[in-house]
Parts: structure tokens; C-alpha cells; sequence
């Protein structure tokens, strides 16, 4: 099996763990300010967007880290996976909950999984094709854009559904 390829599923598994565990991090932390910038610190949607987007920026730091002379599209592949991942949990939510017309917790746990998995199928195919890494500033700067969004939101947020607990 080829390092990248074995990487991508550890890495899979380490972001479904952490991101598990990111969870109920700011409750254990006893509501730990610099904790409640990375893990959730409410129910909203929003919040939970964090259990993929910091997992996987913090594994994927380290996977540039390894593999960026292997591998010089991974940085591009990478930003376009936190992206995929992260962005797809609002819209899946969201469809469901538009369909069903209510929110249902198995139907969420599920969510985050596909989210990862996909975010790292996205990121493994793209570091592999190399079809992203004319666009390596922008994803860079989208992933930055959604970073500060997350520091700023995360106790100030805007009046927005996404921003809101769900009923």
C-alpha cells in the first residue's frame, strides 16, 4: 500500500476519533475560553462544523509536513477536503432535517462520519490527481476565511439558522 494511501486512512480514523472526543471537549474543560474556539460550545450547526474542520487541519498540517516533497499537490487537495468535509455537514443537516422535519441523533452521528469520509476521499483523490494545485492560494485562503469565521463566531455569532440550537 502506498504511504499516502495508508496516511488517508489512518488519518480518517484519527479524525473520527478526535473530532468524537472534540465533542465533549469544552464541557470536560469546564468551559475552557481557548478550549470553545476549536470544539463545540453549543448544539448549533455551526459548531459542529468544528469536529471536522479541526481534526483534520490539524492532521492534515502534519501530513504536508511528511509528505509535501512526495506529494506536491497535497497541500491543495488538503484545503479542498476541510472545505468538502466541513461544508457538507450544514448541508446535509439541513436536507434531512428540510425532508423529515425534525432533527434525529443517529441521522447527525451519521452525518459526521460521511463528512470525514468524504473529506478524505476528496483529499486523497486530488492529492493523487494533482487537478487542484493551480488553485492551491485560493482553497489556502478559503480554509484561512473559515478559520477566522470560527474564531469569531464562536462567541459572537450572527443571528443565522446555522448559528442557532436547534429546536
Amino acid at each position: 500500500m502506498q504511504p499516502i494511501r495508508k496516511y488517508t486512512i489512518i488519518g480518517t480514523i484519527c479524525v473520527l476519533l478526535a473530532g468524537t472526543l472534540a465533542h465533549f471537549l469544552y464541557e470536560w474543560s469546564g468551559s475552557n475560553y481557548i478550549v470553545g474556539l476549536f470544539t463545540p460550545v453549543s448544539e448549533s450547526v455551526w459548531e459542529h462544523m468544528k469536529l471536522v474542520f479541526f481534526p483534520m487541519l490539524l492532521y492534515g498540517l502534519f501530513m504536508i509536513y511528511r509528505f509535501k516533497e512526495d506529494c506536491p499537490c497535497i497541500t491543495s487537495a488538503l484545503c479542498m477536503g476541510i472545505l468538502a468535509g466541513t461544508l457538507l455537514i450544514p448541508v446535509l443537516f439541513y436536507v434531512y432535517t428540510g425532508i423529515l422535519g425534525k432533527d434525529i441523533f443517529i441521522l447527525d452521528i451519521g452525518i459526521f462520519i460521511v463528512s470525514v469520509l468524504t473529506a478524505f476521499l476528496i483529499f486523497y483523490k486530488f492529492t493523487v490527481s494533482c487537478k487542484l494545485e493551480s488553485h492551491t492560494f485560493l482553497l489556502c485562503v478559503l480554509v484561512c476565511v473559515l478559520f477566522v469565521c470560527f474564531m469569531a463566531f464562536t462567541y459572537y455569532p450572527p443571528d443565522a439558522e446555522l448559528f442557532a440550537v436547534p429546536d
